[in-house]
Parts: C-alpha cells; sequence; structure tokens
C-alpha cells in the first residue's frame, strides 16, 4: 500500500485511538495556574507543547523504533513469531517500568491497546503470508495485554502498527511526534485555552520545525533494554530520559482536581 495514503489514515482524527480522552497532563498544568506565568495563554500553550514533546521524544520515541524494528525484521526475516512477542512484551515492561507518572502510564496503555483494537478490526488482512504473520502477532499481543500479561503502552504498540502497516521507521518516528503535539492542541481548544483556528496556525508555523528538529535529534535513540546506558561526547545518555520532570510532577496530580474534562 502506498505510504502516504497510510500517513493519511494514521492522521485522521477520526481514528478510535482515544486520544480525544487524554490531555498529556495540559489540564493539570493549567489548573495548577502554571500556565498564567506566561504572559497570555497563547504563549503558556505553547510552551507547554515544546516542553512535552521535547520530552516525550527523549521517552517514547526510543520504544517506538525498537518495536518497529523488531516487527519490521520478523516481517522481512520471517523469524519467529513468539520469539517477537517476547521481545515486545520486554520493551514494554521496561516503559511502564520507567514511566512513574501513573497518569501517564493509564493513558498510554489506553490508547496502545486502543491501537492493536483498530488494527486487528480494521487494517489486518491474511491476503498475503506476511500480513498473516502480522496479524497473528497483533492478536497475540492484544491477548497478552488484556490477560495483563503485558501493557499495551503507547509507543510501543505505535511502533508494531506502524511497522504492520509497512511505514518506514521514519515517518512513523515523524508522524508519533505530530500526533502527540496535535493532541494536546485539541485539548488546548477544549480547554479554551487557545481557539481553533489559533491551534491550525500553531501547527503549521510552530510544530513542524520542533518535529523535524526533534526527529534529526532523536531518531537514533534505542531503548537499551539492558539498562545499561551510554553516554555520548556531550555527555547525554544515548537511551530513554524523561527531560521535564515538572511536567510528570504537575501531571501526577491530575486526580487530585475538583473538576476534570480529561481522564488524563
Amino acid at each position: 500500500m502506498d505510504e502516504t495514503f497510510i500517513l493519511l489514515l494514521l492522521a485522521d482524527s477520526n481514528l478510535p485511538t482515544g486520544s480525544f480522552v487524554a490531555s498529556s497532563g495540559l489540564e493539570s498544568y493549567t489548573t495548577h495556574g502554571f500556565l498564567s506565568l506566561e504572559p497570555t495563554k497563547t504563549e503558556g500553550t505553547l510552551a507547554f507543547v515544546r516542553d512535552s514533546l521535547h520530552s516525550y521524544a527523549h521517552s517514547a520515541l526510543p520504544f517506538t523504533s525498537d518495536a518497529h524494528g523488531i516487527v519490521a525484521a520478523l516481517a522481512q526475516l520471517g523469524q519467529d513469531t513468539q520469539q517477537a512477542l517476547a521481545s515486545l512484551t520486554a520493551l514494554d515492561a521496561l516503559y511502564e517500568s520507567m514511566t512513574v507518572n501513573h497518569v501517564a502510564r493509564r493513558a498510554s496503555t489506553a490508547q496502545g491497546t486502543a491501537l492493536l483494537a483498530l488494527y486487528a478490526k480494521a487494517f489486518s488482512s491474511t491476503r498475503s503470508s506476511s500480513s498473516a504473520v502480522m496479524t497473528a502477532l497483533v492478536d497475540q499481543l492484544k491477548l497478552a495485554a488484556r490477560r495483563g500479561d503485558t501493557y499495551g503502552h503507547l509507543p510501543v504498540c505505535w511502533g508494531v502498527l506502524t511497522a504492520a502497516l509497512g511505514l518506514s521507521l521514519g515517518r512513523a518516528q515523524h508522524l508519533a511526534l505530530f500526533l502527540h503535539a496535535r493532541s494536546i492542541l485539541s485539548a488546548a481548544v477544549r480547554l479554551n485555552t487557545i481557539g481553533p483556528y489559533l491551534s491550525q496556525q500553531i501547527l503549521l508555523m510552530d510544530i513542524q520545525p520542533l518535529v523535524d528538529g526533534l526527529v534529526a535529534q532523536c531518531c537514533n535513540l534505542r531503548s537499551e533494554t539492558d539498562l545499561d546506558l551510554d553516554l555520548d561526547e556531550g555527555g547525554h545518555t544515548t537511551g530513554p530520559a524523561s527531560t521535564w520532570p515538572l511536567g510528570d510532577i504537575i501531571a501526577i496530580r491530575h486526580d487530585l482536581q475538583h473538576s476534570r474534562i480529561f481522564n488524563s
């Protein structure tokens, strides 16, 4: 299938992935008054998007890349499905252990398992042997998540979905960050911190250079599943890392709000 057409499908806001019920911490950030620290709500919203996107790229993208590699190898080399499933489960468990924010974990597993259901119900095919292998893998992963044998986190499941659909790793990484930014701006519109037209303007003018820069910076990061994190020449870890701990702390307080629009 044409890659451009797959990108259009996955970028469709009507996909039933549950992203509309998550604010990525923006609602708690707004309720606790941090948005008002900037001169305007618009600048505060954009600052939140920048910080959240930077942290997400460094913490989640390595897992998406690894999951994509596992599934792509299964499709191209015909490796054992059970071996791939075991590797994905280990990757999922590592992401769970590295995500200290229970609110983020809740949103991640809800959206991740929704992606698996999306593939199984809408995108799976048995017309070729490779498609049948992908369908079998996703079905087993979805069943494991339902049984509680794995978590089904969003970054891992996004890597699985995009690789199963034949999307290149670079496209999968780029779209993952774009969708994260778009979901935050969608939440901002519902929270009335910005309007719908301004949201589209920000996506056009501000988000593209942010996403492009972060993909270039983080495209080679991997999960380092053995937890032996090396340092590059600049002193930065080559594995996943949260770059905005304040955002995690504020998001953890989401359930303490007296009234909430979003589930997370």
